[in-house]
């Protein structure tokens, strides 16, 4: 009587396909994962240039807001300026809620000035708050970084009849509206982060210009 033995294991056959499918499914979970994790940086990235975009116009924007006035308008200051690109430096007087310095004596009034500072490795979106401004003093004040990797910091300012990107010294007068456009460099093709806010001064001239002909009316 002849007796045959079961065979247990795997074949070499066997054991090459099982080892080239899980090396097929090993890669594509590699690459998933890849995938995945390159992803998340990327959205966290976005995530944090908008957050920075959103603090610089805010920032931004309640300076502006809370511009100063005199009934004199050669009290009041503000300068906007473009470079070749359109990039722009703006400087101007504003009321501050709370003191810059805690310790140091000094007004609510602080020249305060944006600017894009940019080389070869960065470009910086900065902000200068001067207490006390003194025009028989180089300006000077707290300089503060406040958006990194920006590409495009543009400021247009409208006279009522036309928009321009720039606001000259000489003009004692505020503009009706300011426009500010903040683009971060692209940190991938067809990905742009921007954030633009639109800043009515209308109102605060007209209240200011009422006040004037109220006090020639009470005057005469």
């Amino acid at each position: 009587m002849k007796m045959y033995l079961k065979r247990t294991g795997f074949t070499l056959v066997e054991v090459l396909v099982a080892s080239t499918i899980g090396a097929f499914i090993a890669l594509v979970s590699i690459g998933a994962l890849r995938a995945v994790t390159a992803s998340t940086e990327i959205i966290e990235k976005n995530i944090n240039t908008a957050a920075e975009l959103s603090f610089a116009s805010k920032m931004l924007k309640r300076d502006l807001v809370n511009i100063y006035r005199d009934k004199d308008r050669k009290n009041m200051r503000l300068i906007g300026m473009a470079d070749e690109s359109n990039n722009g430096y703006l400087v101007f007087y504003t009321i501050g809620r709370a003191k810059a310095r805690a310790a140091e004596p000094e007004g609510d009034m602080y020249e305060v000035e944006y600017y894009l500072l940019a080389d070869e490795d960065k470009s910086v979106l900065m902000r200068r708050l001067w207490p006390n401004p003194n025009e028989e003093f180089e300006p000077g004040g707290i300089l503060t970084a406040i958006a990194e990797n920006i590409e495009v910091f543009e400021v247009r300012y409208f006279d009522g009849e036309e928009w321009g990107y720039e606001w000259p010294e000489e003009m004692e007068i505020l503009p009706l509206l300011v426009e500010i456009n903040i683009v971060a460099k692209q940190t991938e093709p067809g990905q742009l982060t921007t954030n633009s806010i639109i800043v009515n001064l209308t109102r605060s001239v007209g209240s200011m210009l009422e006040e004037e002909q109220s006090d020639e009316e009470s005057g005469d």
